[in-house]
This record gives C-alpha cells, structure tokens and sequence, in this order.
C-alpha cells in the first residue's frame, strides 16, 4: 500500500479525487463507456484487474457498468453519502474507491456495478 501522497503524484487530478477521496466523475464523459473490445477494465492506481468487457453492459447511467467482477479483487462497505445506504466498492489491490453496487442490473447476477471511469484503464487483448 502506497502513502496517498505517492499516488497524488502518480495520477491525474481527477482520478486521484476518485479513487483516494471518493469523488465522482460527471457522468457520460467517460470514453469507456463506449469501449466495446475485448479485454479487462483494471484499476487505474494499481493495475488490479477488475472486470473483463464480457461482464460490461449498458445501463443507460453514463458510467461503465459491469454485472460481476473478477472474484476476489474488490471490498465493499456501506455508504451513507446520500442519506440512503449504498454500498461501495474499492479495489482490493490498493483500496482504490470505484463506484457502487447495486441491485439493479440484468441477469444472470442482478448486479450493476457502477464504476467511475477514470478509476479505470482499459487492456485490450492481444491478437
């Protein structure tokens, strides 16, 4: 685990208020919104391999929005930010806040993960 500090160096401005002072980015400005190729969303920090575009869908919110993630690579806990609890998400790998979970995504989990994009970077697959 690196000191905040490190990774305010290391990041963008707006990807540093995200994952370490859980931010939010202004929806529909993520480029990956849009990302359709083959391959895995990882964390923009640390490299942590979160989500692969098979688990991707639209959910008409303006952020990437996945079903499930890779097991084992994010830790939730509750939030009570908007009074209503949520609960969110952080990458295990270095506890990178990501966005929120929640019960309203298709099958076959239910689950709409609602990730901000700039706390991601997309790896397409090697031909």
């Amino acid at each position: 685990m690196k000191p905040k500090k490190e990774w305010r160096r290391e990041l963008p401005e707006q990807a540093y208020k995200v994952l370490f002072q859980e931010a939010t980015e202004r929806a529909g400005t993520s480029p990956l919104n849009d990302e359709k190729r083959p391959g895995t969303f990882v964390c923009a920090a640390c490299g942590e391999a979160l989500f692969t575009t098979d688990m991707k869908f639209d959910s008409g919110t303006g952020w990437p929005s996945f079903f499930e993630s890779i097991p084992g690579t994010l830790e939730t806990k509750r939030d009570f930010k908007l009074i209503l609890p949520r609960t969110e998400y952080h990458c295990a790998g270095c506890g990178g806040h990501h966005g929120h979970v929640f019960n309203d995504g298709p099958e076959p989990t239910g689950k709409r993960f609602c990730n901000n994009g700039v706390a991601l970077r997309f790896v397409p697959d090697e031909d």
